[in-house]
């Protein structure tokens, strides 16, 4: 965190000369002590968050094409107006343990066209696919998968 702060003080400052940079330094590091001593922060989140990093990086390029595999497919059926959509609403259990990793996870899945995440109750999701191709394998996707390996970095 007191590397990210030091960094939007450089970059909201425009230039780098060493009055700039020595005063960044103090005022990040109080800010920085601030954020832990008032808010709770501590390094150890620091670490988890660099921890999971890598995970995260691959959870959004996988949902980057997974949102582009779908709008082809959405695409597909609007050009071919002789195929008959089959709309369905799929109720399914998450084993996910955070309500973050939920939210998460409800947003993914209505970020991809032809998915729209009507309820989260609890670990209790109700989606709305828009063909029955959209609802196979929804609980067991790799989206689940990401997001409890993130879970279980400590």
């Amino acid at each position: 965190m007191y590397i990210v702060f030091l960094l939007l003080w450089i970059i909201f400052n425009g230039r780098i000369t060493l009055e700039i940079l020595l005063l960044g330094l103090i005022l990040c590091g109080a800010l920085f002590a601030f954020c832990c001593r008032f808010l709770g922060y501590s390094i150890k989140q620091d670490i988890r968050m660099l921890k999971r990093l890598p995970i995260a990086l691959q959870y959004a390029f996988i949902l980057i094409v997974e949102i582009l595999k779908a709008n082809r497919q959405v695409l597909f059926f609007i050009m071919t107006p002789r195929y008959q959509v089959e709309p369905q609403i799929v109720h399914f259990t998450s084993h996910l343990k955070s309500e973050a990793s939920r939210v998460i996870l409800a947003n993914s899945i209505t970020l991809t066209p032809g998915t729209i995440t009507v309820g989260l109750e609890g670990s209790e999701f109700y989606v709305h696919c828009l063909d029955r191709e959209f609802a196979e394998g929804m609980e067991n996707s790799i989206f689940v998968e990401l997001l409890e390996k993130m879970e279980a970095v400590e």
